[in-house]
């Protein structure tokens, strides 16, 4: 669909994992709480944001947002090694890329994260998240996991 390792989403999916790891939201609040034109911003601007440390950048979108603090923690429940939130981030813009065309990608975000699949890739207790873009992708498109 889209060209291959788009930088500016990669980073935006990053942010929002890590905004949710850090305030103990489920991605989809995350985005909720961001809403579309802050979505649309990030994306903009990523590389700008991209050269400060994303601690300073998830705390300002989180003050700006008056996002507060939820109980959803999959780092705290994860059994086994935690993914890295950019891990997280690249396995969502893999998905969005293979199912969203470039000039779609603000919806694209929106949609992958309002659907089932949020959970799933959340669940790190599960090999879901690392399973190969083009499977996880099929799941989606499928509406589960195959």
């Amino acid at each position: 669909m889209g060209s291959k390792n788009n930088n500016a989403l990669f980073y935006t999916c990053s942010l929002i994992e890590y905004i949710g790891r850090s305030i103990k939201r489920t991605r989809c609040e995350v985005i909720d709480c961001l809403g579309k034109d802050r979505i649309q911003r990030i994306y903009e601007y990523a590389d700008v944001f991209h050269c400060e440390p994303i601690e300073k950048t998830a705390d300002e979108f989180t003050e700006e947002a008056r996002m507060t603090e939820g109980s959803f923690d999959n780092v705290r429940g994860c059994r086994y090694t935690v993914p890295g939130y950019w891990d997280i981030g690249e396995v969502y813009e893999r998905l969005i890329e293979d199912t969203y065309e470039d000039e779609n990608v603000i919806e694209g975000i929106w949609e992958v994260y309002h659907s089932w699949i949020d959970a799933q890739i959340s669940d790190y207790n599960t090999d879901f998240y690392y399973q190969p873009r083009d499977y996880i992708a099929e799941c989606y498109r499928e509406g589960m996991v195959l």
